[in-house]
Order: structure tokens, then C-alpha cells, then sequence
């Protein structure tokens, strides 16, 4: 049974919807095409489909408070 490897960035946010371009500590020509995503209550997160960061909600079901 494999193990599920962990995001590379958990980022929290406050609001079901984020964008993400992959940019950060590097310079935003250097990450992707920017893409907005929404966050399902039922979950408390999303991933990006390009960077994998992992978007949780704070205070929502997958907020660990870490």
C-alpha cells in the first residue's frame, strides 16, 4: 500500500475561493499560469493542480492549526 506524500506548501486561508500562480519565494515568471480555485466545504481544501499547494480553510475540516 503506498503512502500519500505530503503537499509541498499548505498555505491557510479565510475564503472558499484562491488563485494561485505558482509564485512565492520565486518570481511569478517562473510559476504558471495563474488559476483560481474554490474550496468545497465538505473538505476544508483544495490543491492546485500545477504547484500541488494545498489551500485550508481556517477553521474548516481540514484546519489542523498548524
Amino acid at each position: 500500500m503506498a503512502s500519500k506524500i505530503p503537499p509541498p506548501e499548505v498555505i491557510r486561508v479565510q475564503t472558499l475561493q484562491v488563485a494561485c500562480d505558482g509564485s512565492g519565494e520565486i518570481s511569478p515568471a517562473l510559476g504558471h499560469p495563474r488559476v483560481f480555485l474554490r474550496i468545497e466545504e465538505d473538505t476544508g481544501f483544495v490543491e492546485c493542480g500545477y504547484c500541488d499547494r494545498r489551500f485550508v480553510l481556517e477553521g474548516g475540516l481540514a484546519d489542523t492549526g498548524a
